[in-house]
């Protein structure tokens, strides 16, 4: 995981060269044997970095948020399952075909609830994102994601999910193993399923892929998340037929697929904040707040019957898209040529 509030200039955003030279003298002042002497100049230089990344993560584009969901050193399911849960014990396979290592699913307790955790995995090596298939699960991740969910609800346990990916595996396997029929049936059991679901995009939230765990009673993004019907680069590549920065920043500013757009548009419920700079920068306070978040809603949905969350469940997803439509008045009508 990455160092909270330490080095990060290894990996810098484009947009984020005015506090580079910052990070490295940060880095350089923090390394040394006798760094407490230096303690007042390095509160100093973080205060001026914070100051600097406030003004611009304020003014970020659409497109900057993608990449923001994307930097390498931004933590992952596995990182906050690690820090958020105690008891954590993993479960694995769908009892068709195998384990995909795409899903993570297992029993945890977060704050006083024993939960069931349904999470997206990325890697963070080069071979770990292999093995997760960079994110993208398989038809065997979405149906083991169901097997853990119904057993969440034979035992009354509340499901936490932690969405990010960019889309379910395209594959000619996963084609062949169903996976549009397997992110289908998440989707209609999910949307019936007697127990509180509480959602949570951490970074990308890609298409089918990432709604086939994401059908909750609560559904929150964290500030520099996106999630879209489809990635900037690929709805690029569809309408412009060329994926590029131009037209991808043309494509994330068409999709309305920031946290703040989403609301917005009633996609989700809350938007959890990020500390100054991304959630990479400060991992045990974006953690604290993504745990406060998920222990506050579950307690919310404790209070209703199984039955109750399920017809509230339904009427959200009715409200999604509606739109209201008033007949005009006569007298606005233009004439009629006769």
């Amino acid at each position: 995981m990455a160092k909270p509030n330490g080095h990060t200039a290894s990996y810098t955003l484009p947009f984020e060269q005015p506090v580079i030279e910052l990070e490295k003298q940060i880095a350089l002042l923090e390394d040394r044997d006798d760094s407490r002497d230096f303690a007042e100049e390095i509160q100093k230089l973080r205060e001026s970095r914070d100051g600097i990344l406030d003004k611009i993560y304020k003014n970020l584009s659409p497109w900057d948020i993608v990449r923001v969901a994307r930097h390498a050193k931004r933590p992952q399911s596995a990182d906050y399952i690690q820090l958020m849960c105690r008891d954590f014990c993993e479960l694995h396979g769908d009892r068709h075909f195998g384990d995909d290592p795409a899903m993570i699913t297992g029993f945890g307790r977060i704050g006083p609830y024993k939960v069931m955790i349904i999470a997206h995995q990325k890697g963070r090596t080069t071979q770990e994102k292999i093995t997760c298939h960079f994110g993208c699960a398989h038809p065997e991740g979405y149906r083991k994601a169901l097997k853990k969910m119904k057993l969440a609800e034979k035992f009354g346990l509340p499901v936490v999910s932690l969405i990010d990916t960019p889309g379910a595996y395209p594959g000619v396997k996963a084609e062949e193993r169903g996976q549009a029929e397997a992110i289908a049936v998440n989707l209609r059991e999910m949307s019936r399923l007697r127990t509180p679901i509480v959602c949570v995009v951490i970074g990308e939230g890609g298409s089918g892929g990432a709604l086939g765990i994401a059908v909750g009673d609560r559904v929150a993004m964290l500030e520099y998340s996106w999630y879209s019907v489809i990635s900037p680069e690929g709805c690029a590549a569809i309408l412009w037929k060329n994926a590029n920065e131009r037209t991808n920043s043309l494509a994330a500013n068409a999709l309305a697929l920031t946290a703040r757009e989403n609301l917005a548009n009633g996609l989700i419920d809350d938007v959890i904040r990020e500390p100054i700079g991304g959630a990479h920068r400060d991992i045990p306070a974006i953690t604290k707040a993504i745990q406060d978040w998920i222990v506050d809603r579950i307690r919310e949905l404790k209070r209703s019957k199984p039955e109750t969350l399920v017809q509230r469940r339904y009427e959200k997803l009715r409200r999604i898209g509606a739109v209201a439509w008033h007949p005009p008045d006569p007298g606005d009508e233009p004439p009629v040529d006769e």
